[in-house]
């Protein structure tokens, strides 16, 4: 045992946070113009307006913990589909096209997905368990 395991969830579990906050801050961003933004996406309008409704949404999920590792791929796949779309057509490195935050939160919300929800998740809530859970079977978080 590595003498940094037991932190491990718990890092797990900030990790999500802080991923999860940044990620919703960007739909923020866009939907209503928050943090300095230029401009808003038009209500409806493909790819942005609905880009930002899943930064916002997934976001939201993965910081409280909720629905975590599918909000994670979704949030995850439009990632990669902005990057592919939007990005790649400048150059190939993200460094060259603008697409590092795409790429680092594709890659970040990946990670979340595989590796799970950790410690401050509200469905490690015992009540949350409980209702999901069917009988004779364990929870583990």
């Amino acid at each position: 045992m590595h003498r940094l395991d037991p932190a491990r969830e718990h890092v797990i579990g900030l990790y999500r946070i802080v991923i999860g906050f940044l990620f919703a801050c960007h739909g923020l961003k866009t939907l209503f113009g928050l943090f300095g933004a230029k401009a808003t996406a038009t209500v409806g309008a493909w790819p942005g307006w609905w880009a930002a409704v899943i930064q916002l949404v997934c976001g939201a999920l993965v910081c409280f913990g909720i629905g975590t590792r599918t909000a994670a791929v979704l949030g995850s796949g439009s990632m990669a589909f902005a990057y592919f779309t939007a990005h790649l057509p400048d150059g190939l490195f993200p460094i060259q096209n603008g697409g590092e935050a795409a790429t680092l939160f594709c890659w970040a919300l990946l990670v979340v997905a595989f590796v799970g929800p950790g410690r401050f998740a509200l469905s490690n809530l015992p009540a949350l368990q409980r209702n999901s859970q069917r009988p004779g079977t364990r929870v583990t978080a």
